[in-house]
């Protein structure tokens, strides 16, 4: 069952329900009750538990192969874009600021590092 495999993952990496919960912005209540199997799970959850914890997908849906892949994960752009729909819009504006900044970094210290 989806859920029992969830349980595993998380007491395997010593992780609490909410810290777990939180990492894949859903309630430690709805967590718990997915892992008690009162409660589905969509693709969206299934995607964040894998990019999260860098969990096989095929493991987590049908316990077939090992539990984490083996390769390091990459950061997708529909990660980031699936977190940024999750925000308000007061959040949304500060991240798209704060990337601005990073850009505005980068630029300065290629910019003086050519000098």
């Amino acid at each position: 069952m989806l859920g029992e495999r969830i349980k595993k993952l998380r007491s395997q990496m010593g992780v609490s329900q909410q810290q777990f919960s939180k990492r894949i912005f859903i309630s430690q209540s709805h967590l718990a009750e997915i892992e008690l199997g009162n409660q589905g799970v969509n693709d969206k959850i299934i995607h964040l538990i894998s990019m999260e914890f860098n969990v096989n997908k095929n493991w987590l849906m049908h316990g077939e192969g090992d539990i984490f892949n083996s390769e390091k994960p990459d950061i997708r752009l529909e990660t980031v874009v699936d977190i940024y729909k999750q925000l308000d819009d007061e959040l949304q504006e500060y991240l798209l600021s704060q990337a601005k900044f990073i850009l505005k970094m980068k630029k300065e210290r290629r910019d003086t590092k050519q000098d």
